[in-house]
């Protein structure tokens, strides 16, 4: 029984027949080797030096894809990546925030200011220059590379645990892990961050302005206010940001197992990326836009007049109506459809750059 042919089983490294052949020993299985895949001699059943080469190699690639054919992000990756992704983003749509922004603090009751997203423009051009278009911008680029950072470096980190032996990650597994990644950026970038800009925005509207800059108005919110002051409106952000990134990493990832079909491993053009990033992007803003307008009036100047998330939503209804929870819906669908695929692009392309220069398991 000695002499029979082992079972073929999946290793690491040369086979035993190989090692036989270069210590010069003859190996049963390399005198008595058959295999009808290599094409064997039917009538001396034995494979010749050329096919049994073949079947060590294939046994070698089988292990490598058996331990290297799960295709994830290293959360380190992730975290550079989405930083300077975020980065890039912030400085190419930022206008288009400042608009959305000032046509949801211009309430009903002052009266409205703005005829429009073209009239609020023109205003701003005409009494601060294009440079006013641009103010906030730098509690927004100081915020937006870590919100980005965290954001995939958690979405990774909870994912790839997820993914099946192929690199897919569920429909629904992708929703809870957005879930988990807006939360976290929400907690601890987003709300300060949202905070202080929406609050030096509103300064700006004011007949008398007081703050001078980033860190005069940081300095001077903290001196008033403390800690607390920069984390307004808490439980509206953390439910919009969470919402937001479960929309979308939910819609992209459908749309990427769509396109991939049953070939995991297939690339996607940075067009292709970009039309799925816009798509993500326009059903978060119909699907949370009421939460961004509840969140922009808890974090304005004005936030004293609300007692708590549901008391600021009460009274946008009751005196404003239910259309007010859709205000500055157009202009945030231009920004958020620009910013959600300008993002899932530059990320993408900078992880494939990574892959290529840092080498993780």
């Amino acid at each position: 029984m000695s002499s029979l042919p082992k079972p073929f089983s999946v290793c690491e490294g040369p086979c035993e027949s190989c090692a036989a052949r270069r210590q010069g020993l003859s190996s049963p299985l390399h005198q008595r080797l058959q295999s009808p895949l290599l094409g064997a001699s039917a009538s001396t059943g034995f494979v010749s030096l050329r096919d049994h080469r073949r079947l060590c190699e294939g046994r070698r690639n089988l292990a490598a894809a058996a331990i290297g054919g799960r295709k994830i992000t290293h959360p380190g990756k992730a975290i550079l990546a989405g930083g300077i992704a975020g980065a890039i983003e912030i400085c190419i749509t930022f206008p288009t925030e400042y608009v959305k922004t000032q046509l949801q603090l211009d309430e009903r009751a002052n009266p409205p200011r703005y005829r429009g997203i073209g009239d609020c423009v023109r205003l701003t051009v005409q009494d601060h220059g294009l440079r006013g278009l641009y103010r906030g911008l730098s509690s927004l680029l100081y915020g937006s590379i870590p919100k980005s950072a965290v954001r995939f470096g958690t979405f990774e980190m909870l994912s790839n645990p997820m993914r099946d032996h192929t690199g897919r990650l569920d429909n629904k597994r992708s929703l809870l892990c957005g879930l988990g990644a807006g939360i976290a950026e929400a907690v601890l970038i987003v709300c300060p961050m949202e905070t202080l800009k929406v609050k030096l925005i509103h300064d700006q509207c004011s007949l008398r302005p007081r703050y001078r800059g980033f860190f005069h108005g940081v300095s001077e919110i903290i001196r008033e206010q403390g800690l607390r002051g920069t984390y307004q409106g808490l439980t509206p952000t953390v439910l919009k940001q969470g919402t937001n990134q479960a929309i979308r990493f939910y819609v992209m990832n459908a749309l990427r197992n769509w396109y991939k079909g049953d070939d995991p491993r297939r690339e996607m053009h940075p067009i292709v990326t970009a039309m799925f990033g816009a798509t993500a992007g326009a059903a978060s803003v119909f699907g949370n836009t009421p939460l961004d307008v509840v969140k922009t009036r808890m974090q304005g100047l004005e936030a004293y007049r609300y007692k708590n998330t549901l008391d600021c939503a009460f009274q946008i209804l009751k005196h404003e109506g239910p259309q007010a929870f859709y205000k500055g819906t157009v202009p945030r669908l231009g920004r958020v459809c620009l910013d959600v695929a300008i993002v899932f692009v530059i990320y993408e392309e900078v992880v494939k750059l990574l892959n290529n220069v840092w080498k993780t398991q």
